[in-house]
């Protein structure tokens, strides 16, 4: 006899891992980056967290990943789920960042600075 429903279950669950967070537990995101040879992609993945709880800031050459639970969207009381900064290296063209949530995963793309841009000849002023 089947006394709770795989749906049941599957229904219920991202409110327990959310209560869990509430509570003191902490949510684990999954982050891999991916480097490709346009640049590099920032994957969060965080099935039970939705689309408008996700930000994104960069500060200088730092990225944070994080994200916030409000009980009603226009809330000013938010509980954090996760935060994750990292280091940006200074080939990556921080100007021309963007994410992207689709499905259940927030994918920052982040492109190499074009070495064609960086490097040029310098004029040289001569005092006669």
């Amino acid at each position: 006899m089947k006394l709770i429903s795989s749906k049941f279950i599957h229904s219920i669950a991202p409110q327990l891992d959310l209560l869990n967070t509430i509570g003191g537990g902490v949510a684990q995101p999954q982050l891999r980056i991916d480097r490709h040879p346009k640049g590099v992609i920032v994957r969060v993945a965080m099935p039970t967290v939705s689309a408008n709880s996700f930000r994104v800031v960069l500060n200088q050459q730092k990225l944070t990943v994080f994200s916030d639970y409000r009980h009603e969207p226009d809330d000013q009381l938010a509980a954090p789920l996760f935060v994750q900064t990292l280091d940006l290296p200074t080939n990556l063209d921080v100007a021309r960042i963007d994410a992207i949530h689709e499905g259940q995963e927030l994918r920052v793309r982040i492109p190499f600075l074009n070495p064609n841009d960086q490097q040029r000849e310098i004029d040289i002023k001569r005092n006669e």
